[in-house]
């Protein structure tokens, strides 16, 4: 079986940067079991949040196929749960009760079908880029945990990643969130475990300026959960849920 990336696509809606990458898989299976490998494999099978995303995925698939995305029939819900009231049919569709999956199809500009599903066509997984675990652990735990079960703790260079980990931090269960930032205090001064320079920053006023208290240990970095989400120096014993770099 030939997987390979056709592309992979930042979606932005407005200002708003979202958390996922897209793979088409060429592979023909029924709806439930497109859902379970992009569930396996990756995080599900795609959800549509608006148009220009509708183009997105349009754009990656090959042009003859039709593809399952995540909406099937529940009074037409995600696969993944999430809310999108952005719907893109055919007209006329959907048009029967024995049809209960969507499918975007290439010959009509992406505008989407219902059909059975039990037929055997292609699909579009999503993998989220970032992933929030509602654990509680030390800073150093949390790495531990993020690079033995993903990638990283993240690491916030941008104003798009720093939109993602706002929305992700919003659902944690601790009042802060770890994050991949380190403090040194033999050097005095902050660097990300994966390597990247600090150049975007989002510090609470009174943070991260320097001069930090080493006299409990070396601290590191966090960012609230509520509020402006900003980043603060907290001591790396602090029992916090944290955020993975899963790509």
């Amino acid at each position: 079986m030939d997987l390979k990336w056709v592309s992979v696509i930042y979606f932005f809606s407005g200002n708003k940067a979202h958390n996922q990458t897209y793979r088409f898989i060429p592979d023909a299976k029924t709806w439930r079991e497109a859902q379970s490998y992009c569930r396996e494999n990756y995080t599900d099978l795609t959800s549509v949040r608006n148009h220009s995303e509708n183009q997105q995925i349009w754009s990656i698939t090959t042009r003859n196929s039709n593809v399952w995305i995540g909406l099937f029939y529940d009074s037409w819900q995600w696969s993944d749960q999430s809310n999108s009231s952005f719907r893109y049919w055919r007209s006329g569709q959907p048009d029967t009760q024995d049809e209960k999956c969507a499918a975007v199809y290439m010959k009509d500009q992406g505008q989407w079908h219902d059909e059975k599903c039990e037929i055997m066509i292609p699909f579009v997984c999503y993998q989220n880029q970032l992933l929030l675990v509602n654990l509680t652990r030390t800073w150093k735990d949390a790495l531990k945990y993020c690079r033995k079960n993903h990638v990283d703790l993240v690491s916030v260079l941008s104003e798009e990643v720093q939109s993602w980990v706002k929305e992700l931090a919003q659902k944690a269960s601790t009042d802060h969130v770890w994050l991949g930032l380190r403090h040194t205090c033999t050097l005095n001064f902050w660097f990300w475990v994966s390597g990247e320079s600090i150049c975007y920053q989002n510090w609470a006023p009174g943070n991260g300026t320097g001069g930090e208290d080493c006299r409990s240990g070396e601290r590191s970095g966090a960012v609230g959960s509520s509020g402006g989400q900003q980043w603060v120096s907290l001591p790396q014993n602090q029992q916090l849920n944290f955020i993975c770099s899963i790509y």
